[in-house]
């Protein structure tokens, strides 16, 4: 390739669906800002380090890194009634 050709950027990807698994949509409908990730947990009858390893996997799949971004995403697409 010369100098003076040039490679096209790719063009942004559109967002896949998001596919969340029965058990994470669970935590998710769970998650809201005035609860503990223990609270959660004892909720859902789990270790705080599993609802932990859940939170990971939903903040990557939805493209988030805080738990109120994650909560705005369950309130918008009806996950979450609180």
């Amino acid at each position: 390739m010369s100098i003076t050709e040039r490679v096209a950027p790719e063009p942004p990807r559109v967002e896949d669906e998001v596919v969340l698994s029965r058990r994470e949509l669970v935590v998710l409908a769970n998650l809201s800002e005035d609860v503990t990730l223990e609270q959660v947990a004892a909720r859902l009858f789990v270790t705080r380090n599993t609802v932990k390893s859940q939170l990971r996997s939903i903040y990557r799949k939805l493209g988030v890194s805080t738990r109120s971004e994650a909560v705005a995403w369950a309130r918008a697409n009806g996950v979450s009634d609180r």
